[in-house]
């Protein structure tokens, strides 16, 4: 019967990519996941499935991420509306340094790789540089969203002066005591995943080659192009700069001085809150809308991101079913009851890609895997560092590549693309990364063991 466990997230995963319809697909998961919870009683699944749902806003992280969505789509129309992004956009191109699709796509990946601190920051402020340069130069948002993607949890899970650092510390402790920064540390030049992910992406910024659906989605082109006149670029500039900054310093301010312990959905949800007010001001000076349009854009923008917000919404509430239905201790389970213990690491790694990709959490997986990857290795002499890669790089497999992820769902979000889209032409290059990852793992598994 526990096998069933592994029927929700299936279920949500075929609906998504056979009907394309992501919101009914995430819904029925949800039932079957509720329904399974319940010992298969049909009368109390609707009322848990929208009670699961609710309770999402009960989690102040979750309802944050869901208002900051919200709030960007206010943010991204204001700026459009006033003509700051199509400003933004000449300036770069005139200026020279934007004016080919290499340099654009290389500036959009340098911008998720400086912002290591925060993903969805790192998300948004990439996406609002790439989508009007992607336009202007007839690349893909598919592309768009793949570079966003593919920099922002790999490298903050590289450059770990971050929340995820401070959570990979604290999970690892209790097994190697004062060793636990050194085994952090070591983990770094042996997360494959992440390194291979940022290689291809760097690779493919480089030289223009793409494969495999985005090969076909990059012939295409742009189907928006930006129309407003150019007016200033300080109407796009002046807010960006303040959610960079402004999470930056808003997660030193909840960390109470330490950046690492800052609380990252808080800081990104107050410093979008920031950037609005001040453009807000910043237009209403200028008097170049008519009275009461500063509002009624501002709410366009919102209401063109709800369809997004509830798919967000529904992931987060399958993500929670799917814990409490033990998903992911299933798969991590399976994993290590095999017998050859130099496969442990590529084990390690694929158990956490399969519970990452399934449940759509990092954090999540990483909170099941931590624990059973340390005993392993302190039991069979295999280096910590290399089993807390494994579990590492395998989580920000899912992290991106998940259709019900929150990051994916976020960087479709951002970039301004079809989310199934972005998920069908991004997985190639997950899955060449994960293949290469998972012979790194045997390899060094087969040298350690």
């Amino acid at each position: 019967m526990e096998f069933l466990s592994l029927l929700p997230p299936v279920l949500a995963l075929a609906l998504a990519f056979w009907t394309r319809n992501v919101v009914l697909s995430l819904l029925l998961g949800l039932a079957l996941s509720e329904l399974l919870i319940l010992g298969g009683n049909p009368l109390m699944t609707f009322p848990a499935t929208i009670e699961r749902i609710v309770e999402v806003f009960l989690s102040p992280g979750d309802a944050q991420i869901i208002l900051f969505c919200l709030l960007v789509g206010g943010l991204l129309a204001l700026m459009r509306r006033s003509g700051g992004i199509a400003a933004t956009v000449k300036h770069l191109i005139d200026s020279g340094a934007v004016a080919t699709p290499r340099k654009a796509s290389l500036a959009t990946a340098t911008a998720g790789i400086l912002l290591f601190i925060e993903t969805n920051i790192s998300l948004l402020t990439a996406g609002i540089l790439g989508r009007p340069l992607f336009d202007r130069l007839n690349l893909s948002r598919e592309r768009l969203a793949y570079i966003i993607d593919s920099t922002c949890s790999p490298i903050s899970v590289l450059i770990l002066f971050n929340g995820w650092g401070a959570y990979a510390l604290g999970l690892v402790g209790p097994y190697v005591g004062d060793d636990a920064v050194s085994v952090v540390a070591g983990s770094i030049p042996l997360n494959f995943y992440a390194l291979g992910t940022v290689a291809l992406v760097l690779f493919t910024a480089w030289t223009g080659k793409v494969f495999g659906p985005m090969a076909r989605a990059a012939s295409r082109g742009a189907e928006e192009v930006a129309t407003e006149e150019p007016t200033r670029a300080a109407y796009t500039l002046v807010p960006a700069g303040i959610l960079v900054f402004g999470t930056l310093g808003f997660m030193m301010w909840t960390g109470n001085g330490d950046i690492l312990e800052g609380d990252g959905a808080k800081s990104v949800l107050l410093a979008v809150s920031l950037a609005m007010t001040v453009l807000l001001t910043m237009l209403a000076m200028a008097r170049s809308f008519r009275k009461g349009e500063l509002t009624e854009v501002t709410f366009s923008g919102v209401g063109e991101l709800l369809p997004a917000t509830t798919v967000i919404l529904l992931a987060l509430a399958l993500g929670d079913s799917l814990r409490a239905l033990g998903t992911g201790e299933l798969i991590a389970s399976l994993a290590t009851a095999f017998p050859a213990p130099f496969a442990f690491p590529a084990l390690i790694f694929l158990a956490a890609a399969g519970t990452s990709f399934a449940v759509g959490t990092s954090w999540g997986t990483y909170g099941i895997l931590i624990p059973v990857a340390m005993p392993i290795a302190l039991e069979t002499g295999i280096p910590p560092s290399v089993m807390l890669a494994a579990v590492l790089g395998g989580g920000v497999f899912g992290d991106h590549a998940s259709p019900i992820s929150d990051t994916t769902l976020i960087a479709s979000l951002a970039a301004g693309c079809d989310h199934i889209e972005h998920v069908r032409t991004q997985l190639p290059y997950a899955l060449l990364a994960a293949a290469a990852a998972t012979l790194g793992y045997l390899a060094i598994g087969i040298a350690t063991a």
